[in-house]
């Protein structure tokens, strides 16, 4: 907090930024099309058990006849996390899966939006401990989105980088 205060120059404690939350989205696919409900529900308790809660699952808003998509459909899952929960999924993302993926050298700068906010594409969930290679069937990818209070992207940057997220200069 200290580094961030010297660094950006913050006069109150209240404006240093920090993490509000964090974001794990899975997309059915073509899964979702074909009524394989078994793969769903493999999906959600994989979630579940990356994420220690929940997903909520998400239907598409309107339909779309090219992809054989009708409205109110299972699309995909989500889930939110906060407080301890959030911290405890950042620091194994961190210290156990990032490291685990292949050919990972870093995260892009260009991998945060213009606030601050950093966007990561999993493309397997193999690379968590939780998922057992002895349950795989299905192989999915993971979006995750890590919210700041940040104003600017050199913020957002900084705060992560402070946290321990391998960043790339």
């Amino acid at each position: 907090m200290s580094a961030m205060q010297a660094k950006f120059g913050y006069k109150n404690v209240m404006a240093i930024p920090k993490i509000v939350k964090v974001t794990v989205n899975v997309g059915y696919g073509r899964k979702a099309v074909g009524k394989e409900t078994k793969a769903i529900e493999k999906i959600e308790q994989d979630l579940t058990k990356i994420t220690g809660q929940k997903a909520s699952m998400r239907k598409s808003k309107k339909s779309i006849s090219g992809f054989k998509l009708r409205q109110g459909m299972h699309v995909g899952a989500a889930v939110t996390l906060r407080g301890r929960r959030m911290y405890d999924f950042i620091d194994r993302l961190i210290s156990i899966a990032l490291p685990r993926s292949r050919d990972f050298h870093g995260l892009e700068q260009g991998a945060f939006d213009q606030h601050g906010n950093l966007s990561i594409g999993i493309k397997e969930q193999t690379i968590f401990p939780e998922v057992t290679y002895e349950s795989l069937k299905d192989i999915f990818s993971l979006q995750v989105t890590v919210t700041t209070t940040a104003k600017k992207k050199e913020e957002g940057i900084e705060l992560l980088r402070l946290m321990g997220f391998p960043i790339r200069n």
